[in-house]
């Protein structure tokens, strides 16, 4: 969360943020923070936007982490597809002014109806999610505002796997989510869980459902909870209408 790597390691759609924040504050996406005038800079120093290559880092692990296509990022950078990336190169990882995304876009999930109690709401392609703990809902979804939940409880109570899946990310190279683990459950759908004491998981294990991987920490003022976001083909899905009710 040894020496941490710092790389964000995802192959699907899960977008890294790099703006601070604490449960009181919003979680962006950098590429939500692009314009055309001067761009803030991250803790980093590296504008909004862009990210500095770490030692292991490939473009589609880039790429997966931020939610975008490699071959994106590699026509945003003027690269050739599957080019090799050197660390300390900042690279930019939010499309362009006026670029339009021609991805498939995901379900709109948010319109659908409230489960009965007791049964899980559709979860996107086939999965059903359980929760990684039970507790106060401390933070909601809210589009453009915040990508998931604050789940509140007791630092050091185990965070678990909302589904069966596999770790392609668990370090602390994405400051707003402290230790983090994301993992990929198929090819459109990934879960993060940020705010975390230690990890028990490491990049490429399997893991199954309800599995502990990880133990609640805190937020920047002393809160316990654990951020958990879903994303389908890279775009934030409110988790409270895939979670049972």
């Amino acid at each position: 969360m040894n020496r941490q790597r710092r790389n964000p390691g995802a192959y699907a759609a899960l977008a890294a943020l790099t703006l601070a924040c604490s449960a009181c504050s919003t979680l962006m996406p950098p590429w939500e923070g692009g314009t055309t005038s001067a761009p803030a800079t991250t803790s980093n120093g590296v504008p909004a936007g862009y990210y500095r290559v770490n030692p292991g880092d490939t473009l589609a692990r880039i790429a997966g982490a931020y939610g975008q296509r490699p071959q994106d990022l590699a026509s945003w950078n003027q690269l050739p597809p599957n080019a090799q990336v050197l660390p300390g190169q900042v690279l930019r990882v939010a499309p362009p002014p006026n670029y339009a995304n021609t991805a498939p876009q995901p379900p709109a999930y948010t319109n659908a109806a409230p489960a009965a109690a007791g049964v899980a709401a559709p979860a996107p392609v086939g999965i059903t999610l359980a929760w990684p703990v039970r507790g106060p809902i401390l933070q909601r979804f809210s589009p453009g505002k915040s990508n998931g939940i604050v789940i509140g409880g007791t630092q050091g109570e185990p965070v678990k796997a909302a589904a069966a899946g596999r770790v392609v990310y668990a370090g602390t190279g994405i400051e707003a989510y402290g230790p983090l683990v994301i993992i990929k459950h198929n090819d459109q759908t990934v879960t993060a869980y940020g705010h975390n004491s230690k990890l028990l998981v490491k990049e490429d294990d399997a893991v199954s459902q309800g599995q502990p991987i990880a133990e609640m920490g805190v937020d920047n003022n002393g809160i316990p909870g654990v951020v958990f976001e879903v994303r389908s083909d890279g775009k934030p899905v409110d988790p409270l209408q895939l979670l049972p009710h």
